[in-house]
C-alpha cells in the first residue's frame, strides 16, 4: 500500500479509453497487467502522488442497453464521437453490476499489476465507489429487496420511469432531489441498517485493491438530503449519519484509506466531518471559469485547514473540458493557482495536452486531436517544481494584494505564500487579461535588513530585494494578462530551491 500525502495530486484515467489506445500503441489488446511501462511512466509524471483507474467495475449489460435505447444519450455519443458504433459503447462506469474488476480489463490480477506498477512508482490508487445506487442486474436486486427504497405496484403503473417492478418487488430507480430519476439505475436506501452493512463490506473489499475512493454524489447518502429526497420511503430516519457509519467502520480495517467525496450544494464542511478527507471544490472551479477575481478571494479566504480537504480542478470527466472552457494563456494560469493552493488537486488525463472533446463516460473510444506539446511541459514542469519544492509541506496564508488611488488593477491578483521546514514560497497569479500592479507584503518579519532573492520555480526570473522593503512596503509586482509568478524566497547569495 501506497500511504497518501497529506495534500495528494492526482490524475483521473478513464481507463478503458486509455486501454483502448495503449493496445493501438502495441498492436495488440491491452488489459491492465499489459500496460508497458513507459506508459505507466506517460501517467505518472513527476508530481503525480496517486492515479484514480476510473471505471475498472463490471459495467451492467441491462444499463447499456437501455443506454443504446435512449435517444439523447445516443446524440451526445455521436456529437462527441461522429463515427461512433455501439462497439463503443461499454455502458456507465457508475452503473454497476458488481464490485469486481472488468474481465475485459483483465479482472483482478489486471488491477493487482496496476498497483504493483503504480507502487512502484510510489504512486497511489484511487478507485470509483457509487454508494447512491446500483444497475438494475446487480445480484442485489433480488437477493436483497431491503437494501433498496420500495414502491408498490401502484407506483409502478402510475410513474414507470420513477420505478422498477422485478417481479419480486418494486423499487425506485435512482435520482438525485433535482433532476428527474436515472432510468438505468435503483435507489439504495441510506437509511436501511442492513444496507450500511453492506456498504461496509464493499469498501472493506476495495480497500483491499487501492489506497483510497472517490464516492460518487457523496452527499446524497446524508441522513437531511436523503430524507428530503424520498420522505416517507425511505423509513425511520436513523439517529446516527450515513457516512460516519461506514467510513469509522471501514477505517477499524483500513486505518489509512482515504476517502474523497464528490460533492456540492455546499456540502463539503459537513462531508469533512462526517470523515471524508477530501470533498470537491465545484465553488472554486465555477468561481475561477465564470466569476469575479474577488469571488476567487473570497472562497479563499475560508480556513486554511478546511481548505486542505477540499480537492481543486479545471475540469474532469464530468466537466468540460479546460481546453475549451478556458483560453490557453488563463488556463495556465489558473493550473499555478490550484497547484500552489492547500487541499488535494486533480488533473484529467487529456488535461495536460490540450484535449477538448468532452467525452460521455459510457464510451471506451475518444477522437483523435492533436497534442498540445508546449502545455504538456507547462503542466509538468509545475506539478514537479511544486512537489520538488516542497511548499505543499508549509503552512499556507492568502495575502493581499494592495493598490493606490489611481491604480486598482491589483484587485485582479491573487497572491499567497507558503512557509516551513522546506522554505517560504510566493506565488501572485493575474486573473485577468489585462495587465495589473500592486504591492504585497510578505508576512515573514524575520527577513529584517537582509537582502532575498526571489527565484522563479517555473523560469529563470531572478530579483533580489531588501527584507524591509518585502515586509514592509511590499513586493512591487508587475504581471501580463494571465501572468503569474512562482518563486522561491531564500537569502541573496545562498543555496536555491
Amino acid at each position: 500500500m501506497t500511504e497518501l500525502p497529506a495534500q495528494p495530486v492526482v490524475h483521473e484515467v478513464n481507463t478503458r479509453v486509455w486501454l483502448r489506445e495503449t493496445g493501438l500503441r502495441t498492436g495488440r489488446p491491452a488489459g491492465l497487467a499489459d500496460v508497458p511501462k513507459d506508459v505507466w511512466d506517460e501517467i505518472t509524471p513527476s508530481g503525480i502522488d496517486a492515479v484514480w483507474l476510473m471505471g475498472v467495475w463490471e459495467r451492467s449489460p441491462q444499463g447499456r442497453a437501455i443506454a443504446l435505447e435512449n435517444p439523447a444519450l445516443r446524440d451526445a455519443f455521436a456529437a462527441a464521437v461522429p463515427d461512433i458504433g455501439e462497439e463503443d459503447i461499454a455502458g456507465s462506469p457508475y452503473c454497476i453490476r458488481r464490485y469486481e474488476v472488468d474481465a475485459a480489463l483483465g479482472g483482478a490480477a489486471g488491477l493487482a499489476a496496476a498497483r504493483a506498477e503504480l507502487d512502484r512508482r510510489g504512486v497511489g490508487l484511487l478507485l470509483d465507489h457509487v454508494p447512491n445506487h446500483v444497475a438494475p442486474d446487480s445480484p442485489w436486486v433480488t437477493a436483497h429487496p431491503e437494501y433498496f427504497v420500495r414502491g408498490d405496484a401502484e407506483d409502478a403503473r402510475r410513474d414507470p420511469a420513477g420505478f422498477i417492478d422485478t417481479g419480486s418487488a418494486v423499487l425506485a430507480r435512482g435520482r438525485d432531489p433535482f433532476f428527474p430519476p436515472w432510468p438505468d439505475v435503483v435507489q439504495l436506501n441510506a437509511f436501511a441498517p442492513a444496507l450500511r452493512r453492506a456498504t461496509e463490506e464493499v469498501l472493506e473489499g476495495i480497500g483491499e485493491v487501492c489506497d483510497g475512493v472517490r464516492c460518487d454524489m457523496a452527499m446524497l447518502m446524508m441522513n437531511d438530503v436523503f430524507a428530503r429526497t424520498w420522505g416517507e420511503r425511505a423509513g425511520p430516519r436513523p439517529q446516527e449519519d450515513f457516512w460516519p457509519e461506514v467510513v469509522t467502520a471501514v477505517r477499524r480495517r483500513h486505518p489509512h484509506m482515504v476517502f474523497a467525496a464528490e460533492a456540492y450544494w455546499d456540502l463539503e464542511w459537513d462531508l469533512q466531518q462526517q470523515g471524508f478527507d477530501f470533498c470537491y471544490d465545484k465553488r472554486l472551479y465555477d468561481r475561477v471559469l465564470n466569476e469575479s477575481v474577488e469571488s476567487v478571494r473570497g472562497h479563499l479566504r475560508a480556513d486554511e485547514q478546511y481548505q486542505r480537504g477540499l480537492v481543486r480542478f479545471l475540469e474532469n470527466h464530468d466537466e468540460p473540458r479546460a481546453a475549451r472552457t478556458l483560453t490557453p494563456a488563463k488556463e495556465r494560469a489558473a493550473a499555478a493557482l490550484i497547484a500552489t493552493l492547500p487541499g488535494a488537486t486533480l488533473w484529467h488525463e487529456g488535461q495536460f495536452t490540450g484535449r477538448h472533446v468532452h467525452l460521455p463516460v459510457f464510451l471506451d473510444r475518444r477522437p483523435d486531436e492533436p497534442p498540445d506539446p508546449s502545455l504538456r511541459a507547462f503542466h509538468e514542469r509545475l506539478l514537479s517544481a511544486v512537489r520538488r519544492s516542497g511548499m505543499r509541506t508549509g503552512r499556507w496564508q492568502l495575502l493581499d494584494c494592495d493598490g493606490w488611488p489611481d491604480n486598482e488593477s491589483g484587485r485582479d491578483l491573487i497572491a499567497s505564500c507558503w512557509s516551513g521546514e522546506a522554505g517560504r514560497f510566493l506565488t501572485v497569479v493575474n486573473l485577468s487579461d489585462h495587465r495589473a500592479q500592486a504591492r504585497i507584503r510578505l508576512p515573514w518579519g524575520e527577513l529584517g535588513d537582509g537582502v532575498w532573492e526571489l527565484a522563479g520555480l517555473l523560469d529563470a526570473e531572478r530579483y533580489e530585494r531588501p527584507g524591509g522593503e518585502l515586509t514592509t512596503s511590499g513586493l512591487y509586482v508587475d504581471l501580463p494578462p494571465w501572468g503569474t509568478h512562482v518563486l522561491s524566497v531564500v537569502a541573496a547569495g545562498g543555496p536555491r530551491t
